[in-house]
C-alpha cells in the first residue's frame, strides 16, 4: 500500500504539470480556421479579443473573397488602435460619464475621457480568451472561446463567465453565440461583434454602392457626445428610415455621428426574439448578407472615421470602406430606465446573444 502511494505522487504531479502546460497553450494567442466541407466557405478567428479575422465566401461567379476588414498579422490586431472583428464588452457602446446607479449604489467605471466606450480601455477586445473547444472541420465546424472577467474589472461589479462560439452551421451560414453568467454581483452585460463588412471584398473600395435594409421603425437619437437622449423616435420621415432597400450612398450625406457624415446610430429592431434584423447586398459582386439576432437594438456604423488604414494584403482602407451591423442592447441603457434592461444577476437568467449571418450570391 505504501509503495503504491509513493508511486502515485509523481504521476499526480505529472498530470498537474501536463494540465498546466495545456492551459498555458490554450492561453497563447493563435489563429484558428473553420472551413466547410466544400471548401468555398471559411472563417478565421483569433483568441485575442475573440476576434473574427476573415470570412471568405464566393460571389455570383464563384470567385472567393474575404468580406471583412482586418490585418495580416496578430501583432496588428493587438495594437491598441485595432477594432476590426473584435467582441466588445463588458458593455458595448457608450455609458455616459462612465457612471450609473445599480440597486441604489453608484458605480464609477474607468473612463475614456468623458464616457466609457466598449467596456473601457481594456475591454473584452483587449484580452486573451481561452480556447475551450475547437473542431476545424466536419459538418458544422466551430470554436468556443472563454473569458473570466473579474470583479471591478474596468470598474464593473461582480465576476462574470463569458463564452463565445463561432460556427459554420449551414451552407454559407455563420452563427455567433454569446453567453455570460453573473457569479457574484448584479452587473450590466452587453456584448457585440465589431466586424467591418464589405461584401465586394475587404479591399474593394467603399460600400456606398451597397444596398441596405434595416427592419426597424424606431431609433435612439443621440446628443453631440453620441449619448442617447432617452427618446425612442420613429424613423418615418427621417434619413434613418431604411425599412425599404436603400443604397448607402444616397443617405450618407444626410446623417452624421460626432460631426462626421455617415451612419452611427442604434436602431430599435422591430419584434422580439430571434428575428431578421438587416439585409446588405452588393450589386457588383452579387453577394448578399442577411443578419438575424435576438437583441433589442443594432448599431449601424459606416466606418465614417476610417482613414488610410493598411489592412490585409497591403490593401488600404478608407472612409466608408465597410459597414458595421452590431446587434446589441441600446447604448447607455443603464442610465435610461425606459430602455430594455441589460442587468444580469447571480442565480437569475444568464445573458444570451445569438446572431446568424446568412450569405447568398
Amino acid at each position: 500500500m505504501a509503495r503504491a502511494a509513493l508511486l502515485s505522487i509523481p504521476l499526480f504531479l505529472l498530470c498537474l504539470a501536463l494540465a498546466s502546460r495545456a492551459d498555458a497553450a490554450r492561453k497563447t494567442v493563435g489563429v484558428y480556421e473553420l472551413k466547410s466541407k466544400k471548401g468555398d466557405f471559411s472563417i478565421k478567428v483569433t483568441n485575442w479579443g475573440a476576434t473574427l479575422m476573415s470570412v471568405i465566401v464566393p460571389d455570383s461567379k464563384g470567385n472567393l473573397a474575404d468580406v471583412v476588414l482586418g490585418y495580416d498579422t496578430l501583432a496588428q490586431y493587438v495594437d491598441p488602435s485595432s477594432a476590426f472583428g473584435t467582441v466588445v464588452g463588458r458593455v458595448a457602446n457608450r455609458i455616459a460619464n462612465g457612471t450609473f446607479v445599480l440597486d441604489g449604489k453608484t458605480i464609477r467605471l474607468n473612463k475614456d475621457g468623458t464616457t466609457v466606450l466598449h467596456g473601457g480601455h481594456r475591454g473584452f477586445n483587449r484580452v486573451i480568451w481561452t480556447v475551450k473547444e475547437y473542431v476545424p472541420g466536419g459538418d458544422s465546424p466551430y470554436i468556443t472561446l472563454y473569458y473570466h472577467s473579474f470583479d471591478r474589472e474596468q470598474g464593473f461589479p461582480g465576476d462574470l463567465d463569458v463564452y463565445v462560439t463561432y460556427q459554420l452551421c449551414g451552407p454559407y451560414e455563420l452563427s455567433a453565440r454569446m453567453n455570460a453568467t453573473a457569479l457574484s454581483k448584479a452587473t450590466p452585460v452587453n456584448l457585440a461583434n465589431h466586424a467591418y463588412w464589405n461584401l465586394g471584398g475587404h479591399g474593394s473600395g467603399d460600400v456606398l454602392g451597397e444596398v441596405i435594409q434595416v427592419f426597424a421603425s424606431r431609433y435612439t437619437p443621440v446628443d453631440g457626445s453620441m449619448i442617447p437622449t432617452g427618446e425612442v423616435a420613429p424613423v418615418s420621415g427621417t434619413p434613418y428610415d431604411l425599412r425599404a432597400p436603400t443604397r448607402l450612398g444616397s443617405r450618407i450625406g444626410l446623417v452624421s455621428g460626432a460631426g462626421m457624415a455617415g451612419f452611427d446610430i442604434n436602431y430599435a429592431v422591430d419584434g422580439e426574439g430571434f428575428r431578421r434584423v438587416a439585409c446588405l447586398r452588393d450589386p457588383a459582386s452579387g453577394r448578399a448578407l442577411e443578419l438575424w439576432a435576438d437583441q433589442p437594438g443594432m448599431q449601424l456604423y459606416t466606418s465614417n472615421w476610417l482613414s488610410n488604414v493598411k489592412g490585409k494584403g497591403g490593401k488600404v482602407y478608407g472612409q466608408y470602406g465597410a459597414v458595421c451591423l452590431e446587434t446589441q442592447h441600446y447604448p447607455d441603457a443603464v442610465n435610461h430606465p425606459n430602455f430594455p434592461s441589460e442587468i444580469v444577476r447571480p442565480g437569475g437568467m444568464a445573458y444570451k446573444h445569438d446572431m446568424l449571418f446568412k450569405f447568398s450570391f
